[in-house]
């Protein structure tokens, strides 16, 4: 072998069928990887960062303070990667935030946490309610199933109340998507039962508040009676106990002793909306909402077809005809968009390269060279495949920039294959192994100084280096399957 030769290129050369192969493969495996990529806005960003919620009712800020936040902090600020704890109390609820450091995964630290608290909250001391222990809920945050990737939005001449009974049908419905986290409704309040006590009734019969809640909570309860054998067969019994209509609230006796006081003596019972915590308008007139949010890694595209599929179902076979569905806030239109326009510039850097080269090498030669950018392509979307990335913004973004960069290491090694062939006379065969080998090493540090330049990219800290790191792994994937092409193709 001469020493000018690059010896991969040169086996490459010699193994046309191996390499006619291998190129097929990646484009049939290339284009499989663009299909099945799963599309969405974001990428998945994981902080490390884990909540613990604490409800307990009746009581002030101050005591929730003092009786839940203080002992969980104690517990949980001397756990090992702890970066910061920050705690929030208000009336009835407090919830604590720890953060931990880039070295934990957030399932460890998730479990270092429950381990801690389960072993606080099992403890004696700790607070109980309604007879059983205050439960702290231990959860993280996955920002991308978080955010809505579209609202659904549900009008017509009927009560909120009704419109919500359309809106929960299409709630199970979506939510039975295995793309499909949860959907949240909004604009319709649930409803409760306000029992409205008058103070000095209470007083002149005698009855004192909680002679009123252990009615109300042992008449509306369901208890099992045990087994009843008959006839061979062993059947269970149920005392049917709970209220359905919350007038029947108003016969419950909450006191017996010097005769009966029912609960309609001394108060009024009504079943009415709770506070309203939810407001959804559509051009300004009130509307029931659904905030549809995405399962992490699933296809975003996918997932808002099969929803807009339900909706069209929904409207001709469920709904009313004069009730109007309608989709607002459609994340899948922009990453959609986003991805026909990287097509885009992927044929038109296809077309303009060959026109440009053309003047210069030849139409042949400048084909050689349009071959490296879809060849570079559907490699780097078998890698990013493999590697278990999906196509969204910080991904597309990367091989967009790419895209502008791929055919430098094709137009280098066309470029000095045609000159040694028409300026020293040598064969096709022996031009591309000593063109190639003259120019491998300088293709190969200039990649690598190109990658170099955005490597510090991905080494933010927080939750910032997490969504820019995969703008430079793209970026080195696209000029890797450059470098890549340019020797062997």
């Amino acid at each position: 072998m001469n020493n000018k030769e690059f010896k991969f290129s040169s086996w490459a050369i010699e193994n046309k069928m191996t390499v006619y192969v291998m190129m097929l493969i990646i484009l049939v495996l290339g284009v499989i990887a663009y299909y099945s990529m799963p599309r969405e806005d974001f990428p998945e960003i994981k902080e490390t960062k884990i909540y613990i919620s604490t409800i307990y009712p009746g009581n002030t800020a101050e005591d929730i303070e003092r009786l839940i936040i203080d002992p969980l902090e104690e517990e949980v600020k001397n756990i090992s990667n702890v970066v910061k704890v920050l705690s929030t109390s208000q009336e009835d609820y407090g919830i604590i935030t720890v953060e931990f450091d880039e070295k934990i995964t957030v399932e460890a630290a998730k479990q270092k946490i429950k381990d801690k608290i389960d072993a606080k909250s099992g403890g004696e001391d700790w607070p109980s309610f309604n007879g059983a222990k205050v439960e702290p809920n231990v959860f993280d945050l996955n920002i991308s199933e978080e955010v809505p990737i579209l609202n659904i939005n549900i009008k017509g001449d009927y009560p909120i109340e009704q419109l919500k009974v359309f809106g929960e049908h299409l709630e199970d419905e979506i939510e039975a998507l295995q793309e499909i986290k949860q959907v949240d409704i909004r604009g319709a309040q649930e409803k409760e039962v306000e029992i409205a006590i008058d103070i000095y009734k209470m007083m002149a019969s005698k009855v004192s508040m909680d002679d009123v809640i252990n009615a109300v909570r042992s008449g509306n309860v369901t208890m099992s009676a045990g087994n009843l054998v008959a006839s061979e067969q062993r059947r269970t019994i149920r005392i049917l106990g709970e209220v359905e209509n919350p007038a029947d609230l108003e016969n419950f006796v909450v006191k017996t002793q010097g005769g009966a006081v029912y609960l309609k003596d001394i108060a009024s019972v009504s079943f009415k909306e709770v506070d309203k915590t939810t407001y959804a308008r559509e051009f300004g007139k009130s509307v029931v909402m659904l905030d549809v949010k995405k399962r992490a890694g699933k296809n975003m595209i996918e997932a808002t077809e099969k929803i807009k599929t339900i909706l069209e179902d929904a409207q001709i076979n469920h709904f009313p005809k004069d009730v109007s569905i309608s989709v607002s806030n459609d994340q899948s239109s922009r990453t959609l968009n986003q991805v026909d326009d990287l097509v885009n510039n992927i044929i038109f850097g296809i077309i303009l390269v060959v026109g440009v080269l053309m003047f210069f090498l030849g139409f042949r030669n400048a084909l050689f060279v349009g071959f490296a950018i879809p060849m570079s392509m559907f490699m780097s979307f078998m890698i990013l495949h493999a590697l278990g990335y999906t196509m969204n913004t910080m991904i597309l973004f990367g091989l967009i920039m790419g895209l502008g960069m791929l055919v430098d290491n094709g137009i280098v090694v066309v470029e000095n294959v045609y000159r040694l062939m028409t300026e020293e006379g040598m064969s096709r065969i022996q031009a591309a192994k000593e063109g190639i080998g003259e120019i491998a090493l300088p293709i190969i540090i200039s990649t690598l100084t190109t990658v170099g330049a955005f490597v510090p990219l991905g080494m933010w800290p927080g939750t910032m280096g997490q969504f820019m790191i995969y703008f430079p792994i793209t970026l080195s994937v696209v000029l890797g399957s450059s470098l890549f092409v340019a020797i062997f193709f």
